[in-house]
C-alpha cells in the first residue's frame, strides 16, 4: 500500500471518528430530554444543594439522566450548582437546560391584610424558600427592630400589602431588609408630611389605618371613618373601636381563625391594651395589616364633626354617622334590632 492511499484511509477513518464523536455529543447535548407534557415547569433547587441533590429535584422532569449528567460535567454545573427557581421548557435539550439552571427566576410575592406577623410569615413561606419560623425570627430580631424603629408589637406596620419581586431563595434576613427598604420608599416625604399634619407618626397612621380597614370594607367610606377616629383622638375621647375588642379577644385566646361578627357589652371589659373602650389613645400596634387605601384614608381623612357611627341596616356595608350621642343612640338601636332579627348572636 502506497503512502498516498494510507493517508487517505487515515483521513477517512479520522472523519468517521469525528462524525461519530460529533453525533454522540449532539445526541447527548442537543436532543430533547424532558419528560413532562406541560409547556413549561419550574424547578426549585434549595440553598446549599449538592449536585446529587439537584439531580433529585430534576429527576421527575428528565427523560435521560445520563444525557444531562454528561453535559453537566462538560459545562462544570456539577461543581457549581445554583439555588433558586428555574424555568424548564418542554422538549428542552440538556445543553439549554444547564443554561436555564444558571438563570434564577424572580418570584412575584403577594400578601394582604394578615392579622398577625405569624400569619404573614406563613403566607410568605408558601411563596419563598425560608420557613415561617425563620421569617418571624428575622422580622423580630432585636437589632433589626432597633435599626428600623419598630417593636415586636408594631412591626406589622412595616409590611405594605402589595406585589413584590424577590428571588425564591432569598435568605430571611435579606427579605427583612428588603421589606424595610420598601417601607421607607412607601413613606415618601409627601406621606410623612401628611402624617405630621395630623400629629401622627407613620407607625401610628398604620395602627389607626388597621382599625379603619377593619371597620369598613368600603374604600369610599374609609376617609369619613378615619375622620371620626381622628376627632376622638384630638378630643381625648377613647376610640371605642369594636375591631380592637375582637382583636383583643382573639389575641387572648390565641385563636385568630375564629369568626366574631358581634361584640357584646360584656366583651368591652376584656383586659388588654387593645381594648380601646378601656384605654384612650391608639393601641400598641396594628390589629391587622392595613391596605394602602386605608393608610391613605387616614392621611386624607374627611374634615367633619362626626363623633359616632354604627353599621347601617339601610345601606349594608356602610355606616350611619352622628355628631351627638342622642342621634347615635337612635342609629344604634335601629342596628341592634336589625341584627337581632337576623339572629346574629356572636
Amino acid at each position: 500500500m502506497n503512502l498516498k492511499k494510507l493517508v487517505l484511509i487515515i483521513a477517512v477513518a479520522g472523519l468517521f471518528v469525528a462524525f461519530a464523536v460529533a453525533g454522540y455529543v449532539y445526541f447527548k447535548a442537543f436532543t430533547p430530554n424532558t419528560t413532562f407534557n406541560q409547556k413549561e415547569v419550574f424547578v426549585y433547587i434549595p440553598s446549599g444543594s449538592t449536585y446529587e441533590q439537584a439531580k433529585e429535584e430534576l429527576a421527575p422532569f428528565l427523560k435521560n439522566m445520563d444525557k444531562f449528567d454528561f453535559v453537566a460535567k462538560q459545562r462544570k454545573y456539577d461543581r457549581n450548582v445554583k439555588a433558586g427557581k428555574f424555568l424548564i421548557k418542554q422538549n428542552m435539550n440538556s445543553f439549554d437546560m444547564i443554561r436555564a439552571l444558571r438563570q434564577n427566576i424572580p418570584v412575584k410575592v403577594a400578601f394582604n391584610n394578615q392579622e398577625t406577623l405569624e400569619k404573614l410569615a406563613q403566607r410568605l413561606a408558601t411563596q419563598l424558600e425560608p420557613d415561617s419560623l425563620a421569617l418571624v425570627q428575622a422580622f423580630t430580631a432585636p437589632e433589626f427592630l432597633r435599626e428600623n424603629g419598630f417593636t415586636e408589637e408594631d412591626i406589622l406596620a412595616m409590611f405594605i400589602p402589595n406585589s413584590y419581586e424577590f428571588y425564591w431563595n432569598t435568605p430571611a434576613n435579606k427579605l427583612a431588609d428588603k421589606f424595610a427598604k420598601e417601607y421607607k420608599r412607601f413613606w415618601n416625604p409627601r406621606r410623612i408630611q401628611k402624617a405630621m399634619d395630623k400629629n401622627l407618626s407613620p407607625v401610628e397612621v398604620s395602627v389607626l389605618a388597621s382599625i379603619v380597614h377593619k371597620e369598613t370594607a368600603k374604600v369610599d367610606e374609609r376617609p369619613r371613618v378615619a375622620g371620626v377616629y381622628l376627632n376622638r383622638l384630638h378630643t381625648g375621647m377613647p376610640l371605642q373601636a369594636d375591631p380592637t375588642i375582637i382583636y383583643a379577644m382573639k389575641k387572648k385566646s390565641g385563636d385568630f381563625d375564629q369568626v366574631i361578627k358581634r361584640v357584646l357589652h360584656a366583651d368591652l371589659t376584656i383586659e388588654s391594651p387593645y381594648n380601646t373602650y378601656k384605654y384612650a389613645g391608639l393601641p400598641p400596634g396594628p390589629i391587622a395589616m392595613p391596605d394602602i387605601s386605608a393608610i391613605d384614608a387616614v392621611l386624607n381623612a374627611e374634615d367633619h364633626n362626626y363623633i359616632y357611627f354604627c353599621a347601617s341596616p339601610d345601606k349594608p356595608g356602610y355606616h350611619a354617622f352622628a355628631t351627638n350621642f342622642e342621634q347615635h343612640q337612635v342609629n344604634a338601636r335601629k342596628y341592634a334590632q336589625w341584627v337581632n332579627k337576623l339572629g346574629i348572636n356572636r
